[in-house]
């Protein structure tokens, strides 16, 4: 049973960092390696969402062979996590478009806040839960 789940894992992880790289490759190569190539672009881009999808099917595999316990920690998180990044990201842009803030709202900070709030909601889901 071990095995299996470090399996599933590890395939995760192994998506995950695919998918960090080509998105890095999308994002970076365009202007640094391929001068804007007008199929290298798209492609890159293409390679990149297809390399999330394998990714998200990576984590639902992993998901679906946790024991009840482990699927109620992360349903929570995720319950969490989902409803703070919405309410988060909309006033965060509502903030951007009403010139409250002199920044523009940027997506990479909502992505980190999303990662900060489900591993925090998984942390203390789990210590609630022991």
């Amino acid at each position: 049973m071990k095995l299996e789940r470090n399996r599933r894992v590890k395939k995760l992880a192994i998506w995950t960092w695919s998918w960090v790289a080509t998105m890095a490759i999308a994002s970076f190569g365009p202007e640094f390696i391929w001068d804007n190539h007008p199929f290298l672009t798209p492609f890159a881009i293409i390679v990149n969402f297809a390399n999330g999808i394998l990714m998200i099917l990576a984590n639902r595999d992993l998901f679906n062979h946790f024991d009840e316990l482990e699927k109620k920690i992360h349903l929570e998180s995720l319950a969490i996590t989902l409803g703070l990044a919405v309410v988060v990201g909309l006033t965060y842009s509502l903030l951007d478009t009403t010139n409250v803030i002199k920044q523009n709202a940027q997506i990479s900070m909502l992505v980190m806040f999303i990662g900060i709030t489900y591993l925090t909601s998984v942390i203390i889901n789990t210590l609630r839960y022991r």
